[in-house]
């Protein structure tokens, strides 16, 4: 198993930006954990990269891969896995649907994915192979080509193929299921690859460069557990590529200081879709938290009519909101329990809170101590496995 942290909670869309994070953030956590004992003396430091489309352009010109490379040596310290979600600015600015442009239907998808493998095919470190992981196919909202998105997604798996075997090294890729994303659920996901796998005319390189990033977060929004989730992609025989360890917002609809607590965390940069349950299971799904809110103030719906609702809103792993919000943290205790029971099904996780910029003050801490809090829940939960 191999734990990093996403580097997409820093802005930086250059790579100069990039480098700046690494020397201050990124080592900055690596010092905290080694001071504390959580990482241990002597091991490498797994650092889990983001590349905007202009950064991953950037590193590749010239000498600078080989100067990153060294200077990954010089700190002890490799790349093993890449978030290749977000292609442009990611901090700072609207984001929303932005985030999912260009899709899979696009060149410039394929282009950037294919600067990302060049990239960790030149630096990743042959033991411990090279993932990334990006959006999945595209956003329902975009009404995309299917048949255009399983034909790029074919063409890139060849081409991680051929790098693959000329490196030498494991490298594949993750598509990430999100919520209103192309598929967004286990059963939608398991759809889609069965549908991809039948339009390949080289299924055993597909299978094996192209797989899934199971986001916790994700999943637990979809009211998807994660042991059955798992279950059926081990058994449909889809790779997982690596696992986003993350929390989503939980609350009661009915409870009206639950609908006003929510509301602070109603803010411009990022989708915080929204997915609500009845009690017969069914569910209702919101584009956004303001849609959401919006259906509720002009009455469109009956909050009464929901057992529960869940926010993409990442919170941190090892905080909890205040009280009537809760989180998904058990979605993510029961996805590392399933792991720890099957350790051969993945060997690159990552820890993914992108929204501390974003978080209201009561859950903000300093990053390099909030990630390193991160980085000790996560060994607690691997010390101290759920029962079953």
């Amino acid at each position: 198993m191999i734990l990093g942290y996403c580097t997409n909670i820093h802005p930086a869309e250059t790579w100069l930006e990039t480098t700046e994070a690494l020397r201050t953030h990124v080592m900055g956590v690596r010092n905290r954990l080694l001071e504390k004992g959580d990482h241990p003396l002597g091991k490498p430091y797994p650092i889990g990269l983001r590349l905007s489309a202009l950064a991953a352009k950037e590193l590749l010109e010239g000498d600078e891969l080989a100067k990153f490379k060294d200077w990954l040596a010089e700190n002890d310290s490799y790349v093993f896995t890449i978030n290749g979600f977000p292609y442009g600015s990611f901090h700072g600015t609207r984001v929303k649907e932005k985030v999912f442009q260009p899709d899979w239907t696009s060149p410039e998808r394929v282009a950037y994915t294919q600067d990302l493998f060049r990239i960790l095919a030149g630096i990743a470190p042959s033991s411990a192979g090279g993932s990334v992981s990006t959006l999945p196919g595209s956003h329902k909202t975009f009404h995309a080509d299917e048949s255009a998105i399983r034909a790029n997604l074919i063409e890139i798996a060849h081409f991680i193929e051929d790098l693959t075997q000329k490196h030498q090294i494991d490298l594949h890729l993750g598509l990430e299921p999100e919520p209103l994303g192309h598929f967004e659920n286990t059963a939608e996901t398991l759809a889609f690859f069965e549908r991809l796998h039948e339009q390949a005319q080289s299924p055993v390189i597909l299978g094996n460069r192209i797989g899934l990033n199971f986001d916790s977060c994700h999943f637990a929004i979809e009211f998807d557990d994660a042991e059955p989730s798992l279950d059926a992609i081990a058994a449909a025989g889809i790779r997982l590529s690596k696992i986003h360890l993350s929390n989503a917002l939980s609350l009661n609809p009915a409870d009206p200081t639950a609908i006003g607590a929510i509301r602070s965390f109603d803010e411009p940069t990022y989708f915080h879709q929204v997915i609500a349950r009845r009690p017969d299971a069914s569910l209702a799904r919101f584009l956004d938290l303001p849609a959401f809110l919006a259906a509720v103030d002009g009455g469109e719906v009956s909050p009464a009519d929901f057992e529960e609702a869940r926010v993409h809103f990442h919170i941190p792993l090892d905080a909890q909101p205040a009280p009537p919000l809760s989180s998904t943290h058990t979605h993510v205790e029961e996805t590392l329990a399933w792991c720890q029971r099957h350790p051969a099904a993945c060997k690159h996780f990552e820890i993914e809170t992108y929204t501390w910029g974003v978080l209201p003050g009561n859950l903000q801490r300093p990053v390099v101590e909030q990630i390193a809090s991160e980085y000790r829940w996560v060994l607690s939960q691997l010390r101290n496995p759920l029962s079953h």
